[in-house]
């Protein structure tokens, strides 16, 4: 399972969010009812919340990506899987599909499910490797006859098989066991594997001691007997568990990312630092890489145990992460599926080395049909334009803001927003007027604007610079009560005194949203479901309730067409 246009010491801050919810393993509990009218019952059933390019399987419940791998050809994604149920509850194991291209997907079934005393209770996350010779191998988490995980080892069957129908658990297995004082319930997910200088295999295991989250490091020569590291590669205290460990170099030389899934309150969370290998530790540039509060977010919305893996077919490295349902459990068995995978994102290091860039990798632009453009559109305090001419609900939408002209007007900053960006969403939601903001985009808008979803941006004067908000709301995004409707948030680290201008893409998929601001310097994917998608048509409007003008330098819309998924 950042603010260097602000304060150059602040930017380690702007990862710090704090939320309540109630969760189950990786499952949001939202409690409500079974739809009890047929209204309420026919928004439910609608085929039209099914993404058209983001990846799902046919039915059933789909949670965290596992392995992702290219080998001989093909784009490997396994899944974690019920084939039984649209719920997280039993016989969880592992779903198969394969790509050229990362967007059109053919699925292989079952790569692997509960068969072995090592884990007959679940087939739970991990990874893949490539030992010598260009052979894949999978190290994941399995639930033993006592419901503890373990760590195994699968094998392709046929190495010649480009599409590794079938894998091998070999009866040695469990490699690693937990060791005295952990509890096997809090000891899972290893990472993918990497050589030191040494010669010995590494890999990364998540683990709870009390209340204090673990990155354990084994070794191992053989990749069969693995030994345990004198010290955890990184710790914090009161974290909670560490779920889906990813460790990679990226960026300039020794420059690594320690990523990690934090089970208590469902964020995902980086630290940028190098690794003394001498040592087997990881070292954080900002001291305050022992905080965890003060990470920073991977994206600040239904995003979670994401995996990243080298493409070495176009040398980069990219990341795949669930996005869970914003409905109820009843309704999930309503629909009869569960889940969703977000597009594949190129991840890399900003300028200063400091903090993630996201952006959808450049093959998903192949589904992109009618294409309108805009320049040069100036949006009034208060004023409302429809971009029309596209099908709003499964399109893909870049815009650039400019407002360099209005930069003196942004209301003053006060720094303690810092530690709650989604507070300031809600108390500073897209009607609220401001100086500079709210102004953004309407998407998947009813047509009376009862429904919508707002992602939208303020911006803010330091004293001497800029802070720029980003938010999506999904608080109106629909008029079904029971929905998980937060408001997301987080700042962008763009410099506005330089050019006075922010940019957004957003990439609309029926019931899901991905939106990247400045330029994927932060990320925000949200779950929702109009009732007005399940019935009519919706809108996208770009909007402007701030008291200066800001105008849409450029605007380029362009409808989606279906991926191939089958």
């Amino acid at each position: 399972m950042a603010a260097g246009s602000l304060l150059p010491t602040l930017g380690w801050v702007f990862g710090l969010i704090f939320a309540g919810l109630e969760l189950s393993r990786r499952n949001i509990l939202i409690v409500s009812p079974p739809a009890s009218d047929s209204s309420a019952a026919e928004f439910v059933l609608s085929k039209n919340y099914r993404t058209a390019f983001h990846f799902q399987p046919d039915h059933n419940w789909m949670n965290d990506p596992n392995a992702p791998m290219y080998y001989e050809g093909y784009y490997h994604l396994f899944y974690q899987y019920n084939p039984d149920s649209a719920l997280w509850v039993s016989n969880i194991s592992w779903g198969h599909s394969v790509s050229t291209d990362l967007v059109h997907w053919t699925g292989l079934g079952i790569a692997f499910s509960p068969s072995k005393p090592f884990d007959i209770s679940g087939c739970w996350s991990g990874s893949a490797t490539f030992l010598p010779g260009n052979k894949p191998v999978i190290l994941y988490t399995g639930l033993d006859t006592e419901g503890g995980g373990v760590q195994n080892v699968a094998y392709p069957k046929n190495l010649s098989d480009p599409f590794l129908r079938e894998w091998i658990k070999p009866d040695y297995n469990p490699l690693i066991k937990p060791f005295e004082g952990v509890n096997a319930s809090w000891f899972r997910d290893p990472s993918t594997a990497w050589v030191g200088q040494d010669g010995l295999w590494r890999i990364l295991v998540g683990l709870k001691l009390g209340n204090d989250g673990y990155a354990i490091l084994y070794k191992s020569k053989d990749f069969v007997t693995w030994d345990r590291a004198k010290d955890p590669l990184h710790y914090t205290n009161g974290s909670g568990m560490w779920e889906c460990p990813d460790f990679f170099p990226l960026g300039e030389e020794g420059k690594y990312v320690l990523k990690i899934s934090f089970f208590d309150n469902f964020y995902e969370r980086y630290t940028v630092g190098r690794y003394d290998e001498e040592r087997d530790l990881f070292v954080g540039d900002d001291p305050s890489s022992n905080d965890y509060n003060l990470w920073q977010r991977v994206d600040h919305g239904s995003f979670y145990a994401s995996k990243t893996f080298v493409d070495v077919n176009k040398n980069r490295r990219i990341m795949w992460g669930w996005s869970n349902e914003s409905d109820s459990k009843p309704d999930d068995v309503a629909k009869g599926w569960s889940g969703v995978q977000t597009i594949p994102r190129i991840v890399s290091l900003d300028a200063s080395g400091k903090q993630l860039v996201q952006w959808p990798i450049e093959e998903i632009e192949s589904l992109r049909g009618k294409h309108i453009h805009l320049s040069n559109v100036e949006l009034e305090p208060g004023s409302l334009h429809e971009l029309e001419g596209l099908t709003a609900s499964q399109a893909d939408i870049e815009v650039e803001f400019e407002l360099t002209m209005s930069l003196n007007r942004a209301e003053p900053f006060d720094q303690n927003w810092l530690l709650d960006p989604p507070k300031l969403c809600r108390e500073r939601g897209p009607s609220v007027h401001g100086g500079l903001g709210a102004f953004g985009l309407l998407v998947l808008a009813s047509d009376n604007l009862e429904e919508h979803t707002a992602v939208y941006f303020r911006v803010f004067n330091t004293g001497g610079n800029y802070a720029v908000l980003m938010c999506t709301d999904q608080r109106k995004s629909s008029a079904r009560n029971e929905l998980y409707k937060p408001a997301f948030g987080g700042f962008v680290n763009v410099d506005m005194k330089k050019d006075g201008k922010i940019s957004l893409r957003t990439l609309i998929d029926h019931s899901i949203v991905e939106s990247f601001g400045g330029g994927g310097k932060t990320v925000i994917t949200s779950r929702v479901y109009p009732t007005s998608l399940s019935k009519s048509s919706t809108h996208l409007y770009a909007f402007n309730n701030g008291t200066e003008s800001v105008k849409i330098s450029e605007f380029n819309g362009w409808n989606m067409a279906k991926a191939i998924i089958s």
